[in-house]
């Protein structure tokens, strides 16, 4: 049955928050099966720049968007990913860059990605999982996000290790503020290590790969092992842009919800 194969997206317009001003529209993919299996319980993966993961035409570049609803639809009939419930959190436009930097640069800005650290765990992840059947704990919860997004994932993820135990980081803005986020994964007190995606494309220009090479060696330095806990990866000819992030949704997905994993 076609209804068996494929997922759902709904769509909850204008989510208002008390720890930041602008309201931001919520996308939320519901695996196949979802509405069959009344009784299942699911995964969920939260996701920063929710207009590009699902539609072209909502996406920062008109048509280039993630395709993530193929991509785990495909997965997921195939048996090579756990059934997920995928968040997809909008950004707010020229806002994005204060709510997705973990510090204030003195040129440019932001700080504060506290703050919407607040609204995900205390208002938007509760909302999820008062409106769908989701699993809890940190093993069946997870962020991830691309360049600023990203930088906004391995924050988040390291600060919150108790909530999200699964970190999708793609590109992520390692330089911002003089690579603060190296210091701040240096000396983090970690009671726990999230399973960590990494990847930078090697044509993303400038210092870019070197970057999150060395975020890479902090991660391995606190007790990542490679191939293990942790992939990192510097994939060829990819540039920093969403046609290039479509390509490393099936992967990541593989690596964080493998289909042998037990969900409990």
């Amino acid at each position: 049955m076609i209804a068996e194969s494929q997922g759902q997206l709904r769509k909850h317009e204008k989510y208002r928050s008390r720890f930041l001003p602008r309201t931001r529209d919520l996308i939320v993919y519901l695996p196949p099966g979802y509405q069959e299996n009344s009784k299942s319980r699911y995964p969920v993966l939260y996701l920063q720049d929710g207009q590009n993961l699902f539609d072209g035409a909502t996406s920062f570049i008109p048509g280039m968007d993630w395709r993530v609803k193929d991509t785990a639809d495909q997965l997921i009939s195939q048996g090579a990913i756990h059934p997920l419930i995928i968040v997809g959190i909008y950004n707010t436009g020229r806002w994005r860059l204060g709510e997705y930097t973990p510090s204030r640069d003195k040129k440019m800005g932001g700080g504060k990605a506290d703050r919407y650290g607040q609204m995900l765990l205390e208002e938007i992840k509760p909302f999820v999982e008062s409106q769908y059947r989701t699993l809890g704990g940190p093993a069946n919860t997870g962020i991830g996000g691309s360049s600023l997004g990203g930088l906004l994932t391995i924050y988040l993820g390291l600060r919150f290790p108790q909530v999200f135990g699964k970190l999708a980081v793609l590109s992520p803005s390692v330089w911002w503020n003089r690579g603060w986020i190296l210091n701040f994964a240096a000396r983090v007190n970690l009671q726990s290590r999230p399973r960590i995606w990494l990847d930078v494309g090697a044509k993303e220009g400038g210092r870019s790969a070197d970057n999150v090479r060395r975020l890479c060696g902090v991660l391995v330095e606190k007790g990542w092992r490679e191939g293990h806990d942790l992939h990192f990866e510097v994939v060829s000819d990819a540039e920093h842009n969403e046609a290039a992030w479509a390509r490393r949704v099936g992967p990541f997905l593989q690596f964080l919800f493998p289909s042998g994993e037990s969900a409990v």
